[in-house]
């Protein structure tokens, strides 16, 4: 990933700030479903919006759209979705929270 001068604004931030960058896009409604549905394997739309919950198409391709800018997820010769290296790597991030959540939860 290219480094960014110190003057320049990250996407989608106002501050400069990639983490708060992440946060934002993260932050975002079902953002971080797309991510966590894709960690297996590449969906479908179809299958991804029932992995979803079903939810609205337009939300999930806003979504899809803002993912795939980010370089975190890929549209696959099959037409399904996929995570990207750097999807999968920001996945593997999420894994300890995961984990604590799971003994969190208990």
């Amino acid at each position: 990933m290219a480094k960014q001068a110190a003057s320049e604004k990250v996407r989608g931030s106002r501050t400069g700030r990639p983490i708060m960058a992440l946060l934002d896009l993260l932050g975002r409604r079902w953002s971080l479903r797309i991510l966590w549905e894709l960690r297996e394997e590449p969906l479908t739309s179809r299958a991804l919006r029932t992995a979803c919950d079903e939810a609205s198409p337009t939300v999930l391709q806003a979504r899809l759209t803002e993912l795939r800018e980010a370089g975190f997820v890929e549209l696959g010769e099959g037409g399904g979705y996929g995570l990207t290296p750097l999807g999968r790597e920001l996945c593997e991030t999420f894994m300890p929270l995961h984990r604590f959540a799971e003994r969190w939860k208990k």
